[in-house]
């Protein structure tokens, strides 16, 4: 494994690190699937404990995942090693309970409790706002940011982090809410966050921001592994069940970009393994990726590519070959 520090946070973490999303299972929220189906509780541990013997050290959860479930799967997962040889994160933003906006200040530090009695640990290294919405006119951002710097100050939180989804987003809050670490959407498929006006990285490097990045594999859609003429069908609480992605026609689209990509590279799906996540990496040294799993043998497929890098070049033809699909 090979690891990279996250910008002047000073976090140490491998540069395949480990999104915990999936492990929570089908959830909903506001009447919308926002989960993951075909989970195994058992398989989820094994999954974490392979990932530590393998030599990752970094766990991306929150709150919203399961509803708590996957925190108190990683719980467990804590329970058996050093607390001190991981980075554990989680994320406050998406569940608001009954409060008017999840961003309240009252919420927040609130929701932090919950997540350290879920994870059984009396610190976080990293807590992100897993999104900008700090309410009408951004009613609770200021409130919001200094409640975290409260609970910075108190221990219980080592590093302030941001999650967005547009670089717009991004702009307007990180002036309050000065993050160490940003945590974004981004693969090969490429996005906003790779083009010349909105290009985080550049910005995020200026900062000497840390970058997590999430979705390099684009749930598997980058892996060639899902057949056109037999989409995939997915359980209730399933995100994947309205991505219109995984229907027959984008399938097909896709399949017939990563053609010369398989042609370069090999067209065996470790090897897209490779090509996807060495990708996202190749975009700053200050960046890390988080691909979910659900089972041990999805960690050491992702954990293989590991100090296995592509060129500047190479990359290059990969944006080349697949830009017109995002």
């Amino acid at each position: 494994m090979e690891y990279r520090v996250l910008g002047r946070s000073g976090l140490r973490v491998s540069e395949v690190s480990l999104g915990c999303w999936a492990i929570g299972g089908p959830s909903w929220r506001d009447g919308n699937p926002v989960g993951w189906s075909g989970n195994d509780d058992n398989e989820s541990l094994a999954g974490l404990r392979k990932a530590y013997e393998l030599g990752i050290n970094h766990f991306d959860t929150a709150d919203v995942y399961g509803d708590g479930h996957s925190e108190r799967i990683i719980g467990k997962f804590l329970d058996e090693n050093s607390r001190d040889s991981l980075i554990i994160a989680s994320k406050v933003g998406w569940f608001k309970g009954t409060a008017p906006n999840a961003m309240q200040p009252v919420h927040i530090r609130h929701q932090l409790e919950q997540s350290l009695t879920n994870l059984g640990t009396d610190y976080l290294d990293i807590y992100y706002f897993h999104n900008t919405n700090f309410g009408p006119n951004d009613l609770y951002l200021e409130e919001a940011a200094e409640t975290m710097r409260e609970l910075q100050k108190e221990g219980k939180i080592r590093v302030i982090g941001q999650s967005a989804y547009s670089y717009a987003d991004f702009m307007r809050v990180c002036p309050i809410t000065r993050p160490d670490v940003l945590q974004f959407h981004y693969n090969a498929l490429g996005n906003q966050f790779d083009q010349p006006p909105t290009n985080l990285f550049h910005w995020a490097e200026q900062q000497n921001l840390g970058m997590v990045l999430f979705g390099p594999l684009a749930q598997g859609l980058l892996l060639d592994k899902f057949d056109p003429e037999n989409p995939p069908q997915f359980g209730e609480g399933d995100i994947r069940s309205c991505n219109q992605a995984f229907s027959r026609e984008r399938l097909l689209e896709i399949r017939q970009k990563l053609r010369p990509i398989k042609e370069r590279f090999g067209g065996e799906v470790q090897d897209l393994i490779r090509v996807a996540i060495q990708f996202a990496l190749t975009q700053s040294p200050n960046a890390c990726v988080i691909p979910g799993f659900k089972n041990a043998r999805q960690v050491e497929s992702n954990a293989e590519v590991a100090g296995k890098p592509i060129t500047a070049d190479e990359a290059t033809l990969i944006r080349q070959i697949l830009c017109d699909l995002s």
